[in-house]
């Protein structure tokens, strides 16, 4: 059976909850009013306006139920302290043959934003840095080949 658990941040956790109830109170209560406008315009089969309410509406819900599912199923990671790379680390690493140093936060999938360094524990990189210390280095498969990595510090 696949592990369905979601790890998130406390800040990632706090942002869907916020989301959360912003959906349900205050999106649901317009569409609510947007389709009763709609209504009052007479067939439905031929209005646009209500068509595009109930999908709107259905979107919403969707997302709801998404973000629902997402915290009865999420652990909170905690702020990594220590030199072995778990979630919630951020690590900075030196690719072989490459100047300089990437530094990377290590997040639950739910999270992954590439432009902002957090990748998912279950990314190639990620997945290999897991465990890890600094000094160590890792190999990761990409479609070119073995890429080598060398942990320059872990915090």
């Amino acid at each position: 059976m696949p592990d369905t658990t979601k790890y998130l941040t406390k800040e990632k956790y706090d942002e869907l909850e916020k989301e959360l109830t912003v959906l349900k109170t205050v999106r649901r209560k317009e569409v609510a009013q947007n389709l009763e406008y709609a209504r009052s315009l007479g067939d439905l089969s031929e209005n646009a306006e209500y068509q595009e309410a109930r999908e709107l509406q259905a979107t919403i819900e969707d997302r709801i139920a998404s973000i629902e599912n997402t915290l009865k199923t999420a652990e909170i990671v905690r702020e990594a302290h220590g030199d072995v790379v778990t979630m919630g680390s951020t690590v900075s690493v030196e690719k072989a043959g490459a100047k300089g140093v990437q530094k990377f936060k290590i997040v639950g999938s739910d999270e992954v934003n590439t432009l902002e360094g957090k990748i998912s524990n279950a990314s190639p990189l990620g997945s290999v840095l897991m465990g890890k210390r600094k000094g160590d280095s890792v190999s990761v498969k990409t479609p070119k080949g073995d890429t080598k990595y060398k942990i320059v510090s872990v915090e």
